[in-house]
């Protein structure tokens, strides 16, 4: 796999159009931190990183509202490896005038958009989630 990004936005766009409750993923850091900002912004109910044999899996619980409609209306890779985007502070794109949400991989750690502007980093922009 070149690009577990990509893996993980993509298994949870078919878990979500599936009306599936969870997900498993394979774990790695940087998707747990990325897991623990969509939990924090509210896209997602809960996760929890499990031990299958010598795999670590990421669960994910989905999110859905009182009528079963999708929280997560929309996920986009923006880097990606054979094409990096960066972005200073001031050029952090906002997403559907502020109702989505970046992540960007900073010298900080992985934080949102607004997270990344109130503490006056830029860095990668991994991807977005409206």
């Amino acid at each position: 796999m070149t690009d577990p990004i990509a893996n993980y936005l993509t298994l949870i766009r078919n878990a979500l159009r599936a009306k599936h409750q969870k997900v498993d993923i394979p774990s790695s850091r940087l998707l747990v931190e990325i897991t623990r900002l969509l939990k924090d912004e509210g896209y997602i109910t809960n996760f929890k990183v499990t031990e299958e044999g010598s795999r670590s899996l990421l669960r994910i619980y989905l999110k859905y509202g009182s009528r079963g409609e999708r929280v997560v209306s929309g996920l986009q890779r923006i880097s990606r490896p054979g094409c990096r985007v960066y972005s200073s502070t001031k050029e952090i794109p906002p997403i559907l005038g502020g109702l989505g949400v970046n992540i960007l991989s900073t010298s900080r750690g992985v934080l949102t958009g607004a997270q990344a502007r109130k503490a006056g980093v830029g860095g990668e922009v991994l991807c977005s989630i409206w």
